[in-house]
């Protein structure tokens, strides 16, 4: 079975917040999850507010349980508001369907667990996922 090892999400992270550095970001709280959708690891830079991981753990937790990126669980929220605010309570708040997370698959397909980032716009704490993922040569829906 595939996995994300410590390894490899370290990787991730380190290239995510050097590309949130590159890009003149603000300070960004990153997660990454496993394939069980566990917290695997954490970082939040100097300078980032106080809820920021809160924010990037919720993303990467919406984007695992549903199995699509948070920008897609966005537009999706727009036509059905009560359904997704329901989530949100049932997830004990771990259910942040705003653009900034991704799910990590394999080459093949095969879900390896999540990333979200808080920290900058949607657009831009996407970004520095994409990155990341990219920079451990996996892929990402």
């Amino acid at each position: 079975m595939e996995t994300v090892s410590l390894e490899v999400a370290n990787r991730i992270v380190a290239e995510a917040l050097a590309s949130a550095r590159r890009h003149g970001f603000r300070p960004m709280a990153v997660v990454v999850l496993d394939e069980a959708g566990l917290v695997k690891l954490t970082s939040r830079e100097d300078g980032a507010t106080a809820l920021r991981f809160d924010i990037a753990h919720g993303k990467a937790a919406a984007a695992f349980g549903m199995g699509v990126a948070t920008r897609t669980l966005l537009e999706r929220a727009k036509d059905n508001p009560v359904f997704f605010s329901a989530i949100g309570a049932a997830s004990a708040g771990k259910f942040v369907p705003q653009t900034g997370a991704i799910v990590i698959t394999s080459a093949s397909g095969a879900v390896l667990g999540a990333i979200g980032a808080s920290g900058g716009t949607g657009d831009e704490d996407e970004q520095i996922c994409i990155d990341g993922v990219c920079a451990a040569a996996l892929s990402y829906r």
